[in-house]
């Protein structure tokens, strides 16, 4: 670009006259306090002055729109961060073909406090934390038209790998439920109603998770509800081979999983109890583009699906922020009733 001020070429000035310009540009490089009374840039005063009286610029606007062929349905979000990032406020609602909207809910969304309206039920839902130093963190959440919430702390032991955590509902019915959690799992107690002979007692309850490596695979054990769930997981850059069993119902199940190469994988699951299988084949082209084709012998159906976009990822990683699914369902028993589905995912950076 062009410059504002052109100066005149130095053959142009006398050469007294340029001798005297050169003495007095080498004493003000040298000394430039001495030369107080210089004007200043009256442009640049301009600009702080613009800078300063300016008002703040508008935040970014996201909107989130997604479209389901089953349910006939948008999906809708608009949010937008403001006060350097400090907090978000978020509202969401689905409108039909029409362009009738249900269900909107209003959100305000901090590090620390998070509100969230029901427009339709006019019902209020509250969550909020805090910390005390590094070991002691406090969260309560509400919700407003039922009256019913939890609070809850979290501490951190001497050993920072191990927390303990006490909650209650409020209002409170019982003794709080304890939670221990550890490197290899957690543990919790609380207080749960039982019927005995016709009457409702309360009484303490156990469950928890265990894992840790045995052999060359991770072993899992989950107990809750006085059942036992053994797991094993065997893996490999080729295969997977993962065995589960119920106790004391003794249901058997597994699971197994072979890689053919980069892009292909074939899993395949069993109920020896019900008989039912199902089985997944997975062709993955790139991260953006992977095909999927599978049978569940339960509900006697086969599908096949294609995703464009990251089938895990958000819509803002994908290729031009849009993600579309294509799938076909094919019932057994009755081939003539197929149906093909589709939904499209797009956001919009305003």
């Amino acid at each position: 670009s062009s410059s504002l001020i052109s100066f005149p070429a130095s053959s142009s000035i006398p050469h007294h006259q340029q001798k005297l310009k050169m003495e007095e540009t080498s004493s003000s490089t040298q000394n430039p306090t001495t030369n107080l009374d210089t004007p200043q840039n009256p442009t640049l005063n301009q600009t702080t002055s613009t800078n300063f009286f300016s008002l703040p610029s508008r935040p970014p606007l996201r909107l989130t729109s997604e479209y389901d062929s089953d349910s006939n349905l948008f999906f809708n979000k608009i949010s937008c961060k403001f006060f350097d990032n400090i907090g978000k406020l978020k509202l969401s609602f689905q409108n039909n073909k029409n362009g009738e909207i249900s269900d909107p809910q209003l959100g305000f969304i901090t590090k620390h406090l998070s509100l969230f309206y029901d427009v339709e039920e006019q019902n209020a839902f509250v969550k909020g934390c805090f910390g005390i130093g590094d070991s002691l963190t406090f969260r309560a959440a509400q919700d407003v038209k039922a009256q019913e919430g939890e609070v809850a702390m979290v501490a951190s032991l001497p050993n920072p790998l191990y927390k303990l955590e006490l909650s209650s509902t409020v209002p409170s019915i019982g003794l709080p439920k304890a939670t221990v959690r550890f490197p290899l799992g957690e543990v919790s107690v609380q207080e749960i109603e039982k019927e005995e002979e016709e009457e409702v007692k309360r009484v303490l309850s156990v469950s928890g998770i265990v894992k840790g490596q045995v052999l060359n695979g991770l072993c899992t054990a989950l107990y809750k509800d006085e059942a036992l769930n053994l797991r094993y997981s065997y893996k490999d850059n080729d295969m997977a081979f993962i065995p589960s069993i119920s106790l004391p119902s003794n249901l058997f199940s597994f699971a197994f999983k072979r890689r053919f190469s980069i892009s292909d994988k074939l899993s395949y699951w069993y109920n020896c109890d019900s008989n039912n299988w199902s089985t997944v084949y997975k062709h993955t082209v790139s991260k953006d583009l992977k095909f999927k084709a599978g049978y569940d012998s339960e509900v006697r159906l086969g599908w096949a699906s294609l995703w464009v976009g990251d089938e895990a990822g958000k819509a803002k990683s994908a290729p031009m922020k849009m993600k579309i699914q294509f799938m076909v369902q094919v019932p057994q028993d009755d081939i003539k009733s197929s149906a093909v589905m589709f939904r499209v995912k797009k956001r919009w950076d305003l």
